[in-house]
C-alpha cells in the first residue's frame, strides 16, 4: 500500500499520479524559512526519497514566491542567541544532503523569487523552471553572513567558480531570464506557461525507464556530492562564526530599517 504523506504546517505534500508535489507553505511570509520550515524540510525530503508511490518529485512554493530565504525574525533571534545556530547547521546539512541523495529526479517549479537558502534549495534540484518575473540570488553577504549553507556548492556546480564568486560575493539578484541565459537555471517562461511547461517536463521524466533515469542522476551527482562533502562542513563553520559578528547584527538592522549597512569588519 502506498504510504500517506506526512502532515506539516509549513509544507504541503500531495500526489499527482506518480509525481509527489512538495509545496513550501508560508505564503504570507513569501515562504521565508523559519525554524519550523527549516526543521520540516529535511523530514519531508526524506519521505519523498523513500516514497514508493512516486517517480518524480516536484518542489514549489505557495503564493507569490518560491522562497524569500531566511525569515528575518528567525535570523534576528539566532543573532541574539548564536548558540542556537548549531541546530540550524545540522538541519542545513540534512537539507543539502537530502536533495543530493534523492535518486528520483527533483524538478523545481520556481513560481517566484528564490533568495538565500531559497535559492540554494532551488538550485540543488535537478531541473529548475522559473516564471520569467522571478529573481534569484544569494545575498548572505548583504547581512554580514557567509554563504555557507550550500550556496557555494550549488552556484559553482551550475555556472562555474568565476561566475559563482561574482554573484555570491556581491549578493546580486538575477532576473530569471539572465539566470537561464548563463545556465544557472534551466529555463524561464511566462506565468501562463509555467504549469504547462513543468507538467510536460515531469511527464517526459515519467515516460523514461525509472531505474535508468534514477541511476543516471546518481552518476551525475557524484561530482556534486564530492564538492559538497569537501566544503559543506567548513561552510557551515564559517557561517556559524559570521552569525556572531557585529557586521551581521548591523546587516539585520539595516535590512529592517531599509538602509545601506555600514560594515566595519567586526
Amino acid at each position: 500500500m502506498t504510504p500517506a504523506p506526512p502532515l506539516f504546517s509549513t509544507i504541503m505534500i500531495e500526489r499527482r499520479g506518480r509525481v509527489l508535489v512538495l509545496t513550501l507553505n508560508r505564503p504570507d511570509a513569501l515562504n521565508a524559512v523559519n525554524l519550523e520550515l527549516h526543521d520540516a524540510l529535511p523530514d519531508a525530503l526524506a519521505f519523498a526519497a523513500c516514497d514508493t508511490g512516486s517517480d518524480v518529485i516536484l518542489l514549489t512554493g505557495a503564493g507569490r514566491a518560491f522562497s524569500a530565504g531566511g525569515d528575518i525574525a528567525h535570523i534576528e533571534h539566532n543573532a541574539a542567541n548564536p548558540h542556537l545556530f548549531d541546530h540550524e547547521a545540522g538541519q542545513a546539512k540534512r537539507i543539502v544532503n537530502a536533495l543530493l541523495d534523492i535518486e528520483k529526479p527533483v524538478v523545481c517549479r520556481m513560481n517566484g523569487h528564490a533568495v538565500g537558502l531559497g535559492a540554494t534549495i532551488a538550485l540543488l534540484c535537478d531541473i529548475v523552471i522559473a516564471v520569467d518575473t522571478a529573481k534569484i540570488g544569494d545575498p548572505h553577504v548583504g547581512i554580514g553572513l557567509v554563504a555557507g549553507d550550500g550556496g557555494v556548492v550549488a552556484w559553482a556546480q551550475r555556472i562555474g567558480i568565476a561566475r559563482a564568486k561574482e554573484y555570491l560575493l556581491t549578493g546580486e539578484l538575477l532576473p530569471a531570464s539572465k539566470a537561464a541565459e548563463i545556465g544557472l537555471i534551466n529555463d524561464c517562461v511566462a506565468a501562463d506557461q509555467l504549469d504547462r511547461t513543468v507538467d510536460s517536463l515531469c511527464q517526459r521524466l515519467l515516460d523514461g525507464a525509472p531505474n535508468a533515469v534514477r541511476w543516471t542522476k546518481v552518476l551525475t551527482n557524484i561530482e556534486v556530492k564530492r564538492m559538497a562533502n569537501a566544503v559543506l562542513e567548513a561552510g557551515i563553520a564559517y557561517e556559524s562564526v559570521s552569525v556572531r559578528t557585529a557586521d551581521h547584527r548591523e546587516g539585520i538592522a539595516a535590512l529592517k530599517e531599509k538602509r545601506k549597512p555600514l560594515f566595519t569588519g567586526r
